[in-house]
């Protein structure tokens, strides 16, 4: 059978299409109802096409009856916004040493600029999202994170105060499963606020990783600018168990940011996570492509 008015190669073009469809079939009812836990951030957030692609896979998530909670970064514009204050950035084991003016300055941004820009993208594709701050209405608790450091000269360890960076004890769950229930996809902005109403910038991926914990859901997805974790001949590992992950953590090829994602996702999974992958949120329609095809993206932590 041909389609006259089609030349072969549309034709091919929606049979593609079309089978594509057909695959993702089981796995839109296996995610049908879930609630997910994206941290959004990296050259995916920065890139208009590819941010673009991101709201309308948010938009889609939404659609089929998955609960998309996006969690989003905000590091590279902060950075920006310090620099044309004349603001210097320090930073100590990657988080960012965070005096009064620094938070100040991190709070509009995370906020008010990065909150309302993701929320206005969102909404351009159909979806209901909604922005929040997670120092507002005591959404995220935080204590204030002091960082250990071995000095090299002695070997003992010292901690560094680094500010108004902070670590998340306690989350107001309702808050965000009422927005579910509204049909609301929350959009949260990573800061936290503790007893003396002091904020806090908390980590992108930290902030996700509790957040999914405590909400109990079914996946974490954190979106990075490399492929997942790659072995000492630098290829992807496509899939580890929880007891894996443990163990790769002291493995010297395993450094810089890759460490703190993995100890976010063991963290969430021994929450209730049942499953986390860090993926590459360089490619377009990375979350589409890693729910709803048969081989995913990324590498995947499962917890058995």
């Amino acid at each position: 059978m041909k389609f006259d008015f089609l030349s072969e190669s549309d034709q091919a073009y929606f049979i593609h299409k079309a089978s594509t469809l057909v695959e993702a079939l089981p796995y839109i009812r296996q995610h049908s109802g879930d609630i997910i836990v994206i941290k959004y951030g990296g050259h995916a957030m920065g890139d208009k096409k590819l941010s673009s692609s991101f709201a309308k896979d948010i938009g889609l998530l939404k659609e089929i009856g998955v609960s998309p909670v996006i969690v989003h970064g905000g590091g590279p514009q902060i950075g920006e916004r310090l620099k044309s204050k004349n603001i210097s950035s320090n930073f100590v084991d990657g988080l960012r040493v965070t005096d009064i003016e620094t938070i100040k300055v991190v709070e509009e941004v995370l906020s008010k600029d990065i909150n309302s820009e993701i929320v206005n993208s969102i909404s351009s594709t159909g979806g209901k999202p909604i922005g929040i701050a997670g120092n507002t209405d005591n959404l995220i608790e935080a204590t204030k994170l002091n960082i250990e450091v071995k000095d090299s000269d002695s070997n003992i360890e010292k901690v560094v105060d680094i500010g108004f960076v902070g670590n998340p004890v306690n989350l107001k769950s309702d808050i965000i499963l009422n927005h579910i229930n509204n049909g609301e996809i929350p959009v949260i902005a990573p800061l936290g606020i503790d007893k003396e109403n002091f904020t806090y910038n908390i980590n992108a991926d930290t902030a996700a990783g509790f957040i999914a914990g405590k909400l109990k859901a079914s996946k974490l997805l954190l979106l990075t600018d490399v492929s997942g974790i790659l072995d000492n001949n630098k290829k992807l590992i496509s899939s580890l168990s929880l007891n894996e992950a443990k163990k790769i953590m002291s493995e010297d090829f395993i450094s810089g940011g890759m460490k703190p994602k993995i100890k976010t996702c063991i963290e969430a999974m021994e929450q209730g996570v049942k499953k986390s992958t860090i993926l590459d949120g360089r490619i377009p329609h990375s979350v589409i492509l890693e729910l709803f095809t048969e081989h995913g993206i990324g590498t995947q932590l499962v917890s058995s």
